[in-house]
C-alpha cells in the first residue's frame, strides 16, 4: 500500500506541475515520437518496471497531448497495475480516460474495470467495510444506466459477491450486538441483513479467506 501510495502521490503532483520530471531523467528521453513513447512504455510495463511506464506516460501526454495512442496507453496502463493489484493507480488511469473518452464502447470498458478495481482491491470485509457498500453501490448503479452493456453479466454476479459479504458483515454485527446484550442495535443489523433475502444455509462464510470464495474474476 506505502509503494501504491508514493506512486499515486507521484503522478498527482507531476500532473499537476505539467507532467515533467525533469532532473533525474536522462537527456536522450524527450522530444519522442508518440509512437516511441508508446514503445518505450509497452518495453517498462514487459520488465515489469511500471514506475518508468507512469513517467513515461507523463512524457507522452505532456508532448503528445493530441495523440490517438492516448486512450490506448491509458488502459493499458491501468491494466499493467491491475496486474500488480495497484488499485488506485489503475483508477486513476481509468478516472483521467474517462474524463476525455468516456463515450463509446472503450468507455464502457473502462467504467467495468473501475468497478472491477474497486471489487479486487476488497481485501478484508470486517476493515473494508465502506469499500464492500461503495463498491456495491457503483454496481448497482451500473446496472441501473447500463444494463445492456456486454459487461452487465459479470456486474451482476460481482453484486451477488457483494451483497453476500454485506449480508454475512450485518449478520456477524448483530451477533456480536446480541451477546453484548444490545438488542436495539441487533436488531437494526438484522433488519439490513434480511433486505437482501438469503437464508443462513445459502452463503457459508469461507473458511480459507472470504475474496477466494467470492471473486467472480477467478
Amino acid at each position: 500500500m506505502q509503494k501504491t501510495m508514493k506512486y499515486a502521490t507521484l503522478l498527482v503532483l507531476a500532473l499537476a506541475l505539467g507532467g515533467c520530471f525533469g532532473g533525474g531523467e536522462k537527456k536522450e528521453e524527450y522530444n519522442k515520437s508518440a509512437q516511441q513513447w508508446y514503445d518505450a512504455i509497452e518495453r517498462s510495463i514487459a520488465r515489469g518496471d511500471l514506475e518508468s511506464a507512469d513517467k513515461q506516460f507523463l512524457s507522452l501526454r505532456s508532448e503528445h497531448m493530441e495523440s490517438a495512442l492516448l486512450p490506448t496507453t491509458m488502459l493499458v496502463l491501468a491494466q499493467a497495475h491491475m496486474a500488480e493489484e495497484e488499485y488506485l493507480l489503475a483508477d486513476y488511469y481509468l478516472n483521467e480516460y474517462l474524463k476525455k473518452y468516456g463515450g463509446g464502447a472503450r468507455g464502457d470498458y473502462a467504467r467495468f474495470l473501475k468497478l472491477k478495481a474497486s471489487f479486487l482491491g476488497i481485501h478484508d470485509i470486517n476493515k473494508d467495510q465502506k469499500l464492500v457498500a461503495d463498491t456495491l453501490n457503483k454496481c448497482q448503479s451500473y446496472l441501473r444506466s447500463h444494463g445492456g452493456s456486454r459487461y452487465a453479466p459479470l456486474v451482476r454476479t460481482m453484486v451477488v459477491r457483494l451483497q453476500m459479504a454485506q449480508y454475512l458483515l450485518d449478520a456477524d454485527i448483530a451477533h456480536l450486538y446480541e451477546r453484548l446484550g444490545k438488542e436495539k442495535a441487533a436488531k437494526i443489523y438484522r433488519q439490513k441483513s434480511e433486505k437482501f433475502h438469503y437464508k443462513p444455509e445459502e452463503v457459508a462464510n469461507p473458511e480459507g479467506g472470504f475474496l477466494s470464495s467470492l471473486n467472480p474474476f477467478d
